[in-house]
């Protein structure tokens, strides 16, 4: 790193990546605010594409930072300030609408104080503990995103076979979880591994990952409507390490 250079500064380098992470961030949840407002998408469709492509965007401009050791606290800064945002929202100190529409189920500002904190509360704790140093980070990631937020949006609309053991879910919104959480986490892994942040072989990553994937699938097919932002990222880390050899992560080795 960095893999796109834009001046050969490294501290001026983060600060012109953290601007431009900040910036696609809030583009992004402005848009999705203003389409609800708008009622040309509904409430809660807003809210999973925030939830889907919020991490992703993040994810993405990490290509952007020199590698430094402060490049990791400088882009934990966006996640950090848009949740400290929901919380004030939350708690009721901010006022914003717009974000309590979008972001919430039933307009009740206090829901910001659970999905989106604890996703917020997760992309910080990722970015500084993994960032691009292990793939870890990013396959826990991108099945919380795709997997996660897609498995709702399919299930409310083809779900009609729910899980005998979660009324809740469906057999549709499972197969989208293990699905675009496999999709997500794999693109991110290519990705990442073509631009050189680390040396991957997809053919070796393609068991590790799907095993990875259908150990968060069937724990977020049990778990609670608003716990498993946390149960899937625990189990996606949990298995992440279990399938960890001594030479790197499933045959990776890091540059």
């Amino acid at each position: 790193m960095p893999v796109i250079t834009i001046t050969p500064y490294p501290w001026i380098q983060d600060i012109i990546a953290l601007a431009i992470t900040f910036a696609a961030a809030l583009l992004w949840l402005r848009l999705l605010d203003t389409l609800a407002r708008r009622r040309i998408i509904s409430q809660h469709l807003s809210r999973k594409l925030i939830h889907i492509g919020t991490g992703p965007i993040f994810v993405l401009c990490w290509l952007l930072y020199s590698g430094e050791p402060q490049s990791r606290w400088l882009a934990a800064l966006v996640p950090a300030a848009i949740t400290l945002q929901f919380a004030l929202i939350g708690l009721g100190l901010l006022k914003d609408e717009d974000a309590v529409r979008a972001m919430s189920r039933s307009g009740d500002r206090r829901e910001l104080l659970y999905g989106p904190l604890q996703y917020g509360v997760i992309f910080v704790l990722m970015t500084l503990i993994f960032w691009v140093d292990s793939p870890v980070g990013i396959v826990a990631l991108m099945i919380l995103c795709g997997g996660d937020g897609l498995a709702d949006v399919i299930g409310r609309r083809w779900g009609g076979a729910k899980l005998p053991w979660n009324p809740r879910k469906s057999w549709a919104g499972s197969t989208a979880m293990f699905l675009a959480g496999f999709g997500f986490a794999l693109a991110y892994l290519a990705l990442f591994a073509r631009m050189g942040v680390f040396d991957l072989s997809v053919a070796a990553a393609l068991l590790p990952l799907a095993l990875i994937c259908l150990a968060a699938t069937v724990v977020e097919a049990v778990s609670g409507q608003d716990m498993d932002n946390i149960t899937i990222t625990v189990t996606a880390l949990g298995m992440a390490w279990l399938l960890t050899d001594g030479m790197g992560v499933w045959g990776v080795g890091f540059m």
